[in-house]
C-alpha cells in the first residue's frame, strides 16, 4: 500500500467492489400526525437497526421529532434503496402498531403509520459530519 493512502473505516470491500454509499432518509407519519414519544422513537430505532442488519446495511444515525424520523444509512451496492426503504417502513409500522397499539392507532388512518412518500438523499458530496450533526440536532420530543 502507498504510504499516502489512509484507510477510511466507512469504505467497505467485497470480492468485486469497493464502496462507501450513504443515504439520508426521512420518513413522515401519515397526515403528519404527531405520534412519536421518546420511547417510541427508541423502539423505532431498534427495529430499523435490525432491518438494516438484515440488508447488510448499517444505521449510522437516527433521530426524529413528533411526526417524522431521519436516518443515515450506510448500505452496500447490491441493495436497492427502494427495497430497503420499503422494508424499513413496513416492519417499523407493523412492530410499532403491535407494541404501541392505543397511541399509534388513534393517530393514524387506515392502519398505516407512514406516509407513502419519503425523502432519500445521497450523502456522497456533503461531508457526513454535517449530515450527522443535522440529524443529531433534531428536536426529540420531551
Amino acid at each position: 500500500m502507498s504510504p499516502r493512502w489512509e484507510a477510511d473505516p466507512d469504505t467497505r470491500r467485497s470480492a468485486h467492489v469497493v464502496h462507501n454509499l450513504h443515504a439520508h432518509l426521512v420518513f413522515v407519519t401519515k397526515h403528519r400526525h404527531g405520534v412519536f414519544t421518546p420511547a417510541m422513537l427508541e423502539r423505532c430505532e431498534e427495529v430499523m437497526r435490525d432491518v438494516c442488519a438484515d440488508f447488510e446495511a448499517e444505521l449510522k444515525e437516527f433521530n426524529g421529532e413528533h411526526d417524522h424520523v431521519h436516518l443515515l444509512v450506510h448500505y452496500p451496492p447490491k441493495v436497492a434503496l427502494s427495497k430497503l426503504v420499503n422494508s424499513l417502513k413496513g416492519v417499523s409500522s407493523r412492530r410499532l402498531r403491535q407494541e404501541c397499539t392505543g397511541q399509534v392507532n388513534r393517530a393514524i388512518m387506515h392502519g398505516h403509520l407512514w406516509s407513502r412518500s419519503y425523502f432519500a438523499g445521497s450523502c456522497g458530496g456533503a461531508p457526513l459530519t454535517v449530515v450527522r450533526q443535522y440529524i443529531e440536532n433534531q428536536r426529540r420530543p420531551a
